[in-house]
């Protein structure tokens, strides 16, 4: 199985600045089609919005060939997660974030205890609207893996834009900061949204309490 890193990008010096994207942990062994070999997805970022496709992003058009290739192998294997996966990450790719969360859902079904797919799924919530659905998914994937930092990076994103939660987002972050290695991508993200939200709010520590709202994310795409 190859990982694919959860990646926050993180701009501005000043919290109100604050935006990024989240990109599925996909970490999905490539699956033999009966026509091709389809490799792992990558997906392509994605604004940090509530919402379907985004606009100036780099979502992938669907291979509607690849997608039906897979869908036939998922059909004559009923107990394959990993295939189920890899067709969500296609269209996760290509920001369909509906069809994503309905393979993603599929692949747990199978294989409960994959806190990857579940961060994708609860990310893929997120990106159609569903922001209560995506932290109880998120805390699926806690339950699963306690430690598992693309779920904390994810999470902060989401209660701070999602649930205006600074003081949660704050805490998450903070979470990925103590559990991934320092140089790792997920470790930096964190400590960059971290010294955002305190150059922005300095009386606010993790764990401390705040009522004010992020500025707005970018406008949510439509389309997925």
């Amino acid at each position: 199985m190859k990982p694919e890193s959860i990646i926050v990008g993180i701009a501005g010096a000043l919290f109100g600045l604050l935006c990024g994207w989240m990109l599925g942990a996909q970490q999905v062994a490539p699956v033999q089609a009966p026509t091709a070999q389809v490799a792992p997805a990558t997906a392509g970022p994605a604004t940090a919005a509530g919402g379907g496709t985004s606009q100036g992003s780099t979502a992938r058009p669907i291979d509607l060939a690849q997608a039906q290739a897979l869908e036939k192998v998922a059909a004559a294997k009923p107990a394959d997660a990993a295939v189920r996966a890899q067709l969500a990450n296609l269209y996760f790719d290509a920001e369909n974030y509906v069809e994503a969360a309905k393979w993603y859902e599929a692949s747990l079904k199978i294989a409960p205890t994959n806190a990857d797919v579940s961060t994708d799924l609860a990310v893929s919530y997120y990106y159609t609207n569903q922001v209560d659905q995506a932290l109880a998914q998120f805390a699926q994937s806690l339950e699963i893996d306690p430690k598992h930092s693309k779920t904390w990076l994810n999470l902060g994103i989401v209660r701070a834009f999602g649930k205006q939660d600074l003081a949660g987002a704050g805490a998450a972050w903070s979470q990925v900061v103590a559990l991934a290695p320092a140089d790792s991508p997920e470790a930096r993200a964190a400590r960059q949204a971290l010294d955002g939200l305190k150059a922005a709010h300095p009386e606010l520590a993790p764990g401390g309490a705040s009522t004010e709202a992020p500025a707005s994310p970018p406008a949510p795409k439509q389309g997925a």
